[in-house]
């Protein structure tokens, strides 16, 4: 379902985003895309922490107290 809204544009250029839409969102931050002749709004959602929990590979032979060590195995895991 496409709800359209029309708002006119304070002095400095903003708009308010209607309250109901903004309640079905689950963050105060968008992405604002220009397209050619209109501007595209899209919230941004939150990613939990646990998500990243063993996204990074590093072998085990890796001394983490060597910070040296560390930044070689991150960045041969780029390549």
């Amino acid at each position: 379902m496409e709800e359209v809204v029309v708002k006119k544009l304070d002095p400095q250029g903003r708009i308010s985003i209607p309250a109901e839409w903004r309640k079905k969102w689950r963050s105060d931050k968008v992405v604002m895309k220009l397209r050619e002749k209109s501007i595209e709004l899209t919230p941004i959602e939150p990613i939990p922490p646990t998500t990243l929990f063993d996204s990074i590979e590093i072998p085990d032979e890796v001394d983490f107290t060597d910070p040296h060590s560390l930044k070689k195995a991150l960045s041969e895991k780029q390549r």
